[in-house]
């Protein structure tokens, strides 16, 4: 669950209203609840700076759930593509993510078709930024903006890239996040891509090709 710090303040989309629509489900399911992971005051835009969020994943991976259960998909992440990278993830590992307004549950047909549909979805919000980029990229050429000059990687994007690899994020997932939130890349581009993402981590303690 997550919630922002003005819905604290009572909205329907508040911690409440979210924990008795997963109880309602639970209870419909028969499935035991384990733990509710709570991010207070949390951003949806990113995956990334979630501890609650990161407990739940580490629960359904180590075992301890089989199930990822939030009320609305925007209460996981306003991004597609970062949603999209845990269904993959999900299906990769074995465990089921169930979106309660969307009917998304990736035990069933229909659930994963819809994931489906959103990964190609996804897919294509990756392409139309990246010609967004290449368009944006010649317009400052054809101004005489010089392109490609070195800047220096901050600690903080090294070390957010080392904490979604730990996280168990493929070389191209990361990639994706990084680039749907438009984060600089160490030469001053703007558009990551795997290699460029393990050459971070290369030059990071625990950094692993893959």
């Amino acid at each position: 669950m997550r919630v922002s710090t003005a819905e604290q303040a009572g909205s329907g989309a508040g911690l409440g209203a979210q924990r008795a629509a997963i109880e309602r489900e639970a209870a419909h399911r028969g499935w035991e609840l384990v733990e509710f992971c709570t991010d207070a005051a949390a951003s949806g835009r990113s995956i990334t700076g979630r501890p609650a969020l990161d407990r739940a994943l580490r629960a359904v991976e180590g075992g301890e759930a089989d199930v990822l259960i939030v009320a609305k998909l925007d209460r996981l992440s306003r991004s597609l593509l970062d949603f999209a990278a845990l269904m993959a993830r999900a299906q990769q590992r074995g465990w089921n993510l169930v979106a309660l307004d969307l009917g998304i549950d990736l035990s069933t047909p229909a659930g994963e078709f819809l994931a489906n549909v959103m990964a190609s979805a996804a897919q294509w919000e990756r392409r139309i930024i990246g010609q967004r980029t290449r368009e944006a990229l010649a317009v400052r050429k054809a101004q005489g903006v010089r392109l490609g000059r070195p800047v220096v990687m901050s600690s903080e994007v090294s070390g957010r890239i080392a904490g979604l690899r730990r996280k168990g994020l493929t070389l191209a997932a990361i990639a994706e996040v990084l680039n749907d939130d438009m984060v600089p890349t160490a030469q001053g581009g703007v558009r990551w891509h795997p290699s460029t993402v393990r050459a971070v981590l290369r030059r990071t303690d625990g950094g692993t090709d893959g």
